[in-house]
């Protein structure tokens, strides 16, 4: 999705500080205050260039150093940012992640869906020297069936089976969906009883071709699991934009950056909406005159 850099960067910062609370000014990396870090990882992502390109990216944008607070000739070098990233914990990237889908609005309705992040585009000798041999990784999400806001993501390096990750992601967010659409991979028994203990109403097809199940999958559709696909659209935004592949070599810097990707897509989407409301807006008083 196009959006306005500077807008981007504004976002970023009002739903960094947001996330981030009571910790937003505490200093991290090279003593720059750990919001500013945040934001500079999101803009690194949305921008599509590497730690070391980034600081000399900011020194030709006057206007988005204003809005961080920094000045062009002191800027953080290459290798802060890098280890920034590190020192920053998952809590951090989830919290964003949960404050900009709470931008949007909540239908009630969610869907469950899951798609593969490539691996292979990190440089294949350190993946030799390290040990690991993954090439993929897969990611289960639950989007918001009305806004696509992505409201939780699980990753996984061993391809759980749907009907494991899937519960966890609703139990996860227990508090929030009214109801979850998902395709015949989350079905079992146990997943739905489980939905339905946590108050959650499951809108699963369920597998074969027999009398009940055909039955059972036509009410499902009549339910509302048709919108089920806007999870698809979802993901599949999120790649066009920011790639489907990860580079990064420690696992937890991989989950961490699949988790951020998640959270300027819904950033993205704000921008959008914002981009739109301010047209109409303009629109609706150059009609007036």
């Amino acid at each position: 999705m196009e959006v306005d850099l500077l807008d981007f960067v504004e976002q970023c910062r009002q739903l960094v500080k947001q996330a981030l609370g009571k910790h937003a000014a505490e200093p991290a990396s090279g003593g720059f205050a750990r919001w500013k870090h945040v934001v500079l990882h999101c803009f690194r992502l949305e921008d599509g260039h590497s730690y070391r390109e980034t600081p000399n990216r900011l020194k030709y944008m006057t206007e988005i150093c204003d809005t961080l607070g920094l000045y062009s000739d002191d800027l953080p070098e290459f290798t802060t940012i890098y280890k920034s990233f590190d020192r920053l914990k998952m809590w951090v990237w989830r919290a964003l992640l949960r404050v900009s889908a709470q931008q949007h609005p909540q239908s009630g309705h969610a869907a469950l869906d899951s798609t593969l992040f490539d691996r292979r585009a990190a440089s294949s000798y350190y993946r030799q020297g390290l040990g690991s041999n993954v090439q993929t990784l897969k990611v289960t999400m639950l989007t918001d069936r009305e806004s696509l806001a992505v409201l939780d993501v699980h990753i996984s390096a061993r391809w759980k089976h749907d009907t494991k990750t899937g519960p966890q992601v609703v139990r996860r967010n227990a508090d929030d969906p009214l109801s979850v659409a998902a395709d015949k991979a989350f079905h079992s028994w146990i997943t739905k009883y489980e939905f339905y203990t946590l108050g959650v109403e499951p809108l699963i097809l369920q597998r074969g071709s027999r009398t009940l199940a055909l039955g059972h999958n036509a009410l499902t559709r009549s339910k509302g699991y048709s919108q089920g696909w806007m999870s698809e659209t979802s993901y599949s935004t999120t790649k066009r934009s920011l790639g489907d592949a990860v580079r990064a070599l420690g696992w937890y810097r991989l989950f961490r950056e699949i988790v951020l990707m998640f959270a300027i897509s819904n950033i993205e989407l704000l921008c959008g909406y914002c981009n739109r409301d301010s047209a109409s807006i303009q629109l609706g008083k150059k009609n007036s005159t």
